[in-house]
């Protein structure tokens, strides 16, 4: 009766370590992405605080140069100063939006763990062809 069960414990054996090495496999992915995940909210923080800190500065000297541009046309040509002012900042705005639109639509979320996922899928199914 040993005999008949030995076989038995050794493929309930084997189904265990199989079973323990997907997991394993499954929480070093989990690791990674929550890793990622953490890097990827550090580094937007960081860009979100630069870009109000930028976007302020920006305005300022925007607003401060415009003046500049006003008073020194003031006399002679103040409402095309006004109006070729007002049509850069347009311009300029429209473009770093559509700039801006670019950007977001790149996706770098969770990059890492996707290409390792899917490299992992591939020697899966290369060791199923090779059997």
């Amino acid at each position: 009766m040993s005999a008949s069960q030995g076989p038995a414990q050794r493929l309930f054996a084997a189904g265990k370590r199989l079973l323990g090495s997907l997991l394993a496999i499954g929480e070093t992915r989990l690791r990674l992405a929550v890793l990622e995940l953490e890097e990827e909210r550090a580094r937007l923080m960081g860009l979100l605080m630069l870009a109000g800190l930028s976007l302020i500065l920006l305005m300022l000297g925007i607003g401060v140069l415009t003046t500049l541009v006003i008073v020194a046309f003031w006399e002679t040509h103040r409402l095309a100063a006004i109006g070729v002012s007002a049509l850069v900042l347009l311009g300029s705005g429209g473009l770093l939006a559509l700039r801006v639109i670019q950007l977001a639509r790149r996706r770098t979320l969770l990059a890492g763990t996707l290409r390792h996922l899917a490299s992992d899928r591939e020697l899966v199914e290369a060791s199923r062809e090779s059997r």
